[in-house]
């Protein structure tokens, strides 16, 4: 019976540990909890729908534009979450690659970076252009090597990255600036 307590306690850790970032009052973990959910469903979804061929890889656009909406609503963190999700959920289906982890969650990472740093929502899709376009392509030379067995050269996957995020990104803040727009209006 002390094993039980023990084990439970262990997991009840590392799961708060997990959630660190769900801060504040009740509303907002259940708020935060809720976005991620509806974020990782549009992006799974949408991706299957929605692509381009763009050189030797899939363009995946929504995938970019929900990176851009996460960052902006949620932070840096959620966003990456999400975009391990999406990423895990494409690949568990069949509908993406093993270069959605590196392009998706670093670009997450730099637009919830950048948006947060300076408060506007050009910046996030800045970020996510910068992210996954430069450094998830080049990050992702080593990722295709070690677990695809592929090589190629260092700016071989920037043009479908690129591609890939600018179209998204332009998506995504499309979506937040009109939303936003949305708000001000019902507030007034």
């Amino acid at each position: 019976m002390k094993e039980f307590f023990h084990i439970r306690n262990q997991v009840q850790y590392y799961i708060e540990l997990g959630f660190y970032f769900f801060r504040g009052d009740g509303m907002k973990k259940t708020y935060t909890m809720t976005s991620i959910a509806l974020f990782v469903a549009i992006g799974t979804l949408g991706s299957q729908f929605i692509w381009f061929p763009a050189g030797i890889a899939k363009a995946y656009p929504v995938q970019h534009a929900v990176n851009v909406l996460a960052a902006i609503l949620l932070g840096p963190t959620p966003a990456v979450l999400i975009a391990f999700m999406i990423g895990l959920l494409r690949n568990l289906l069949g509908i993406g690659s093993l270069l959605a982890f590196p392009g998706g969650m670093i670009g997450a990472l730099i637009a919830g970076i950048c948006y947060r740093y300076f408060n506007r929502n050009y910046m996030a899709a800045i970020g996510e252009i910068v992210g996954t376009g430069f450094i998830g392509a080049f990050l992702s030379v080593p990722f295709a090597k070690l677990f695809m067995g592929t090589t190629f050269g260092a700016l071989f996957f920037i043009p479908p990255f690129l591609i890939s995020s600018i179209s998204g990104a332009m998506i995504g803040l499309l979506i937040a600036s009109r939303t936003k727009a949305y708000e001000r209006i019902q507030l007034k």
